[in-house]
């Protein structure tokens, strides 16, 4: 039976040293990222026009830092943890800045082709949906559910706790949970075919 860190990421009982190198970024995670908070928090406050959205960027950089020092433990933390930010700021704001389809009524108006995906990639996304949908299915069903309201339907940390009848902090533990156990489920370990 695999154990499940504080942090929800399965060690592989096949690797003798997982459960060790979990605890270790555990440990190095508590005690040199998450002081960094507030000085994260202030950077994203000042850098982001929507502040409603600094809370949930703050998650996503926890995630992305936890899961890069899953392979590697970055040297050094702060210049690494800010970096991560501003690289996840250019990110949401390349996504906010790109055109709905709906604009535009009919594609020759945009100048572009129309580009069909070919039967190999047809391929390659069912099976990527269906890798997702099985590790989906091996999260809690709560962690699960606060999954699909935020990186499905979009919905806001406040959203999803009323929604679920739950507290902000629980819904923040849920997702961290949630996603940490699908980043390993998915980038981690092999799926049964």
């Amino acid at each position: 039976m695999n154990e499940i860190s504080k942090f929800g990421f399965e060690s592989d009982p096949r690797d003798p040293d997982a459960a060790l190198r979990t605890s270790l970024v555990n440990d190095w995670f508590v005690h040199e990222v998450l002081p960094l908070e507030v000085s994260l928090l202030s950077f994203l406050r000042r850098s982001w026009r929507n502040k409603d959205d600094v809370e949930d960027l703050c998650h996503d950089v926890y995630v992305r830092v936890y899961e890069a020092a899953q392979k590697q433990i970055p040297y050094p933390v702060k210049a690494f943890v800010f970096t991560t930010a501003r690289n996840l700021l250019v990110d949401r704001f390349r996504h906010e800045h790109v055109i709905a389809i709906e604009v535009a009524a009919d594609l020759d108006t945009l100048g572009v082709a129309v580009d069909e995906p070919g039967p190999d990639r047809s391929v390659i996304a069912r099976e990527e949906l269906r890798r997702l949908q099985v590790a989906l299915d091996r999260v809690s069903p709560r962690c699960r559910e606060a999954i699909v309201l935020r990186k499905i339907e979009g919905l806001s940390y406040r959203e999803i706790a009323a929604r679920m009848g739950i507290t902000e902090k629980t819904v923040e533990g849920y997702l961290t949970d949630g996603l940490s156990v699908l980043a390993n489920i998915i980038y981690g370990e092999d799926l049964p075919a």
